[in-house]
């Protein structure tokens, strides 16, 4: 699908487009990749990488600039959303600025595919839109919405809209494996809970589940990949074994588990071999066969939690993946 292809990428320098455009590029061999975000030292620093691929353009803008919008999406095949504000104690405190990115944002990446004949948009989501207690998680699910319902917008065969859902990212400046890596040296690690537990996924298999929701979407599903979980101890074992462990309490809007999906939408919730899909019901999509496909309706009561998951990552598995990315890990 993507071959030959032209992409736009927002938010493309950040860690998700790190791994996405190199992926991509060997894949694929797209026509071209836009990366549409709007730091220039970002982008200048990924053009030195890139500067052997003339596919790999860039396009300074902000997706809270329609006009922008419109203009970077000439002749753009397929777009992938990953701008966001992200981090949760900065939306608290500046929560007008995560709902003019995040929702209004959305609102003007949707309009632009459709008013200017983008084929299929993925927007990347999190975990904490799933039964959200913070800012962050309530504009990430009201995004979310706004992208289901975009399908209804576009009208019949015209641009399709889904979502992928995961949560914090192996090694990435936001995980707790940086962090742990930093205070190694001091002998101390600062833990929330002793009870605290997360998912582990790395980029190559949120990539991976961008375009597998780009090849399989009908429109309106919400794709969740089975990831192992791990108890937070665990993790910090894992990086530091030696250093001792210092409890400090869970920080305001933070979660003590993960949730991928909730109760509330097992309902219209299938299970395949590798992932999840929701799928809305909005439409009497939940029950359209050519959205189900071979997929196995889950419990009326089922969550996808990381405490309650039923695949762990072991601490050794952990340590290697550690030693193998260790010149990346906080880098993306």
């Amino acid at each position: 699908m993507l071959e030959g292809a032209t992409i736009l990428l927002t938010g493309g320098t950040g860690s998700f487009g790190s791994a996405f455009v190199p992926m991509t590029l060997a894949r694929y061999k797209p026509r071209r990749i836009i990366i549409y975000s709007r730091d220039e030292m970002k982008q200048w620093d990924m053009a030195k990488i890139y500067g052997q691929y003339p596919e790999v353009r860039f396009f300074i803008g902000d997706v809270r600039d329609r006009e922008r919008l419109y203009r970077a999406m000439d002749g753009v095949d397929y777009v992938v959303h990953a701008a966001a504000t992200k981090i949760v104690p900065t939306a608290e405190y500046n929560p007008f600025e995560c709902v003019k990115t995040n929702i209004n944002g959305a609102m003007n990446v949707i309009d632009a595919c459709i008013d200017k004949g983008v084929k299929r948009c993925v927007a990347l989501s999190t975990d904490k839109a799933s039964s959200p207690i913070n800012l962050y998680g309530a504009t990430k699910l009201a995004s979310d919405k706004l992208f289901v319902a975009g399908n209804s917008y576009s009208g019949a065969e015209k641009c399709r809209f889904s979502v992928v859902r995961y949560g914090n990212v192996m090694g990435s400046r936001g995980s707790v494996i940086p962090f742990f890596l930093q205070q190694r040296d001091t002998g101390v690690l600062p833990i929330t809970d002793a009870r605290m537990t997360r998912f582990m996924i790395t980029l190559e298999q949120g990539v991976e589940l961008v375009w597998h929701a780009l090849e399989d979407m009908v429109g309106g599903e919400i794709y969740v990949r089975k990831i192992p979980s791990m108890n937070i101890l665990d993790i910090a074992r894992a990086v530091a074994p030696d250093a001792r462990h210092e409890f400090v309490g869970i920080r305001p809007g933070e979660k003590l588990h993960e949730q991928m999906i909730g109760a509330e939408d097992a309902g219209h919730t299938y299970e395949y071999d590798d992932y999840f899909k929701i799928i809305p019901a909005i439409h009497n999509w939940s029950s359209d066969p050519v959205r189900i496909k071979n997929g196995r309706k889950v419990a009326p009561d089922y969550s996808y939690a990381s405490d309650t998951n039923p695949e762990w990552m072991s601490l050794e598995t952990l340590q290697d993946w550690v030693t193998k990315n260790a010149g990346k890990i906080g880098k993306f």
